[in-house]
């Protein structure tokens, strides 16, 4: 048995352009909230905290949408050739709100006070904000408009990988796909770099965003034109049925089709839990380690997110390929030992500590949650039956992204409420015991996992779906 790599990467063409706005969208939406709107930070991660909240309402709605679809392009094609269609035209769109403010704020001299008192400058644009507030008012609406439209084919988008492969393959395939996701994110970065994002605060932000729009409708195009999304879902699901890798679906008297069992629900609902744990742990390091690095340590931060983004870059395949042999379970496991080894060693580094050392640690972290990250979606989707696929992708996002909204806000609160006991030093205390607490507990509601897995490869006889 072989993924089929080349029908794998066409899939992946729907995440590329999925991480290519995502990239994009951190990037240059915080510094018009702050920079051009005036905003404070509070108000300014409100809003960025949307796109979270949203997700966890509408991706489980859209995914299980998508399952009961059909039309001539499959299940999930629409979904993605629409959201993305929208999406692109609102994110433009944003761009020319903005630039309208950017002309209010430039009238009254705020870039030029920005050079010297960047406080006043700020002040300055706040004030104009708030006595003329429509611009924002139609900024955060659009805003809207463009999450909802991501919203809307992420789930879909996801599912299509599942729809397509062999169960006991997909840990190979959600590697492929992360590597789409991280070439699509890389690509957006270098655009960056060209239009000198992060070097002019008070720039026009439409010819990069247009940029980025078209990186998305290539991807896009790639996708509609190679994808065979019927074909290759009937396909997968007859070889399924051949290799005996799924029961056949038997309708009960009301027409549905049998559910979980409790053993396999209690399954689902310890992996979700894991999700949510794992996440805790991970964005509430992910989330503030620019501010710990820079406050608590006083060293750079940038080249050890490289170090630990290389390292998972570098994990995704051999890591789908030790799932297949060893189980995801186990697999899993063993990535949770690494990060939380990672978190707890980062405990006992110091201002004092040389920065070289958080090299190898944030590495493993970086494999660790490349371990992690490959698996654990596989193993929803294990449990999901063959119509089903899409509802469980929503699942695993909403458990994921409600624990990225619980992540800053739990964190933030500990910090807080240890600096009142220790004044100083909350932070210090409690960032990588946050994280290594909350890593820790998802090894244990792992442990007890007993379905998700796919059958190992060699019990399987051999077959390629070109």
């Amino acid at each position: 048995m072989k993924l089929n790599y080349k029908r794998t990467i066409l899939v992946g063409f729907a995440f590329f352009l999925i991480s290519a706005f995502w990239q994009a969208y951190d990037a240059i939406v915080p510094l018009i909230l702050t920079n051009h709107f005036g905003l404070p930070q509070t108000v300014s991660g409100a809003v960025m905290s949307i796109d979270n909240v949203l997700a966890v309402f509408m991706l489980p709605i859209f995914g299980a949408l998508s399952d009961k679809v059909n039309t001539k392009w499959g299940k999930r094609t629409p979904f993605v050739f629409c959201g993305t269609i929208a999406a692109v035209i609102a994110f433009i769109s944003l761009t020319f709100i903005d630039n309208y403010q950017l002309a209010l704020i430039s009238a009254d001299g705020v870039p030029t006070l920005a050079a010297t008192d960047a406080t006043a400058a700020a002040e300055l644009a706040l004030e104009m904000t708030l006595a003329n507030p429509l611009p924002l008012v139609g900024f955060i609406a659009t805003l809207l408009v463009v999450l909802v439209a991501m919203a809307t084919f992420r789930s879909p988008a996801v599912a299509l990988m599942p729809d397509v492969t062999l169960k006991p393959l997909r840990s190979k395939g959600n590697a492929i796909i992360n590597l789409m996701g991280t070439a699509g994110g890389i690509l957006v970065l270098v655009l960056g770099m060209v239009f000198a994002t992060s070097k002019n605060k008070f720039m026009e932000y439409t010819p990069y965003v247009i940029a980025v729009c078209a990186i998305m409708l290539t991807g896009l195009v790639i996708f509609i034109i190679t994808v065979k999304e019927k074909k290759w879902a009937d396909e997968m699901e007859s070889e399924t049925q051949r290799l005996g890798l799924e029961e056949p679906l038997v309708a009960d008297e009301s027409g549905s089709t049998r559910k979980l069992s409790k053993p396999e629900l209690k399954s689902l609902l310890l992996i979700l839990a894991s999700v949510a744990l794992w996440y805790i742990g991970y964005n509430s390091i992910t989330s503030k380690y620019s501010v710990y690095a820079t406050n608590v340590l006083g060293f750079d931060f940038n080249f050890t997110l490289i170090v630990a983004q290389a390292a998972a870059i570098v994990s995704y395949i051999p890591v789908g390929i030790v799932a297949s042999k060893l189980g995801r379970r186990k697999t899993i496991l063993a990535g949770i030992s690494m990060l939380a080894a990672a978190f707890l060693i980062g405990n006992f580094i110091t201002p004092e500590t040389p920065s070289v050392v958080m090299y190898p640690v944030f590495a493993l972290a970086g494999i660790g949650w490349a371990t992690i990250n490959v698996n654990s979606f596989p193993m929803v989707v294990e449990l999901a039956r063959g119509g089903e696929v899409g509802k469980y992708t929503g699942y695993y996002y909403t458990a994921s992204m409600a624990a990225q909204i619980v992540a800053p806000i739990l964190s933030g609160f500990l910090y807080d409420l240890v600096d009142k006991i220790i004044v100083g030093q909350g932070m210090r205390i409690m960032f990588f015991a946050f994280g290594t607490v909350f890593v820790a507990l998802s090894f244990v509601t792992m442990f007890f996992v007993k379905h998700g897995d796919a059958k190992p490869e060699k019990e399987i006889p051999a077959v390629d779906l070109d």
